[in-house]
């Protein structure tokens, strides 16, 4: 794939109708600077997580978490005192091992190619509230999980299943609620044609939509998104002001007079213009509204519950061996926490790579299918101009190599998915 971002600097043929050179350039110099970023984050990452292995790293932050819960009071038959600890610590170090990379990726790439809006304040203030707000949900949630673990008896697994399955439905329903507005300001779409388009067309599909909100995403960023979220009768639509046209801080001119910080958001949206128009933002949640009509939220729900249930019942079968902890550097003792860590994090590394493939392949039908959906809602025409618009806005790259192409992406290429919707588009 690299390859064919160095070497495809014309524009093909194919893409002549939907596509400038300018953009063309800018979209494969971004995409081969993500490339060389992910190659060497994800080659730093595999051999600190060697180093970590070969040094025995997870016995020695073990026996460090039980030092420190020990001072509080805490001996070794706490052990789920001393696995909140370990799991404290764990993820700290994560996050200060990161934070040069993700510091590189935002304000260096992502400056580089105009789509970050963070000021470097704003990063930092993120990051901690995002750390803290991590923390306050999976320690309890930890807590509970390795008790349910450790009363449960023979069939501990099939409750283990069951609360991580209550855990993952009440976190979907109030993450975009309680959770995403601590990150991000969300309104609700003020009346209007496009509100009362979307209620008209969501009307006409039988979806319960209670709410539209905007999120101002362009603070962030300024790639664009949109979802809904909620269960049975109670969903809302969340657009991104960076997805619509009217409402993108990008397109609006500053206000004469202001300086300081807008004078660099200026020098940042100069001759930047986003966004999609009415009709294409409801060809957009045609889309969206198509994955929920067509049951693909449910199936996916399934799936991952049955992969969980699986995962549970395999690791009751392997939990007992203790060959896993020595070879792992646990001799002594065998704690619920390392065993879960060894076992979904290491043992089932092949088979996630097999799932996570199996899923890509789903996804892109998936996708197919919600374009075709929106196609039947006469949307082909607005559809085929917002991927457009929208692969532009976010600097995608059309070409691609097809192995790379069939094992990472979850949507199928631009191209594949214009030529979907051509035929009707015509017609």
């Amino acid at each position: 794939q690299r390859r064919v971002y160095r070497t495809t600097t014309h524009v093909p043929q194919e893409l002549g109708q939907i596509m400038d050179s300018e953009t063309f350039e800018k979209s494969r110099l971004y995409q081969l600077d993500k490339s060389t970023f992910s190659f060497w984050s994800g080659l730093y990452s595999e051999v600190e997580g060697t180093m970590i292995l070969l040094c025995g790293g997870i016995p020695f932050l073990w026996k460090l978490s039980g030092q420190i819960s020990g001072r509080a009071g805490f001996g070794p038959e706490y052990e789920i005192v001393q696995s909140l600890v370990f799991l404290l610590l764990a993820t700290l170090f994560s996050a200060v091992t990161g934070l040069p990379w993700s510091l590189y990726n935002t304000f260096v790439i992502e400056e580089k190619h105009g789509f970050n809006q963070q000021t470097l304040g704003f990063f930092f203030k993120d990051a901690i509230k995002k750390f803290v707000v991590t923390q306050c949900i999976l320690l309890p949630v930890t807590s509970l999980l390795l008790y349910i673990i450790k009363i449960g008896g023979d069939y501990f697994f099939i409750y283990a299943w069951l609360f991580t399955l209550v855990v993952s439905l009440v976190l979907v329903t109030i993450y975009a609620d309680y959770i995403a507005p601590l990150f991000d300001k969300f309104i609700p779409l003020p009346e209007g044609e496009l509100k009362q388009q979307i209620e008209i067309m969501a009307k006409s599909i039988d979806f319960p939509l209670t709410k539209v909100y905007v999120v101002e995403g362009s603070k962030r960023s300024s790639h664009s998104n949109a979802y809904f979220y909620g269960f049975f009768k109670n969903k809302r639509i969340v657009l991104f002001d960076t997805l619509l046209e009217e409402y993108s801080a990008l397109n609006k001119e500053p206000a004469e007079g202001e300086d300081g910080e807008n004078e660099e958001t200026k020098s940042k949206t100069k001759n930047k213009k986003q966004g999609c128009k009415n009709e294409e933002v409801l060809a957009v949640l045609g889309h969206e509204l198509g994955h929920w009509k067509l049951g693909h939220t449910v199936k996916n729900i399934i799936i991952s519950q049955m992969n969980s249930f699986l995962c549970f019942f395999l690791f009751a079968v392997l939990i007992g061996q203790k060959e896993l902890f020595a070879a792992f550097g646990f001799y002594d003792t065998q704690p619920t926490l390392i065993g879960l860590m060894i076992i979904f994090q290491f043992i089932f590394s092949p088979y996630n790579e097999v799932l996570s493939f199996c899923l890509t392949v789903l996804s892109r039908r998936f996708e197919f299918q919600a374009d075709a959906f929106a196609k039947e809602l006469g949307k082909a025409k607005d559809l085929y101009s917002a991927l457009i618009k929208l692969n532009k806005d976010n600097l995608g790259f059309p070409v691609s190599d097809w192995i790379f192409s069939m094992w990472h992406y979850s949507h199928p290429p631009l191209l594949e998915r214009l030529q979907a919707l051509k035929d009707a588009k015509q017609e």
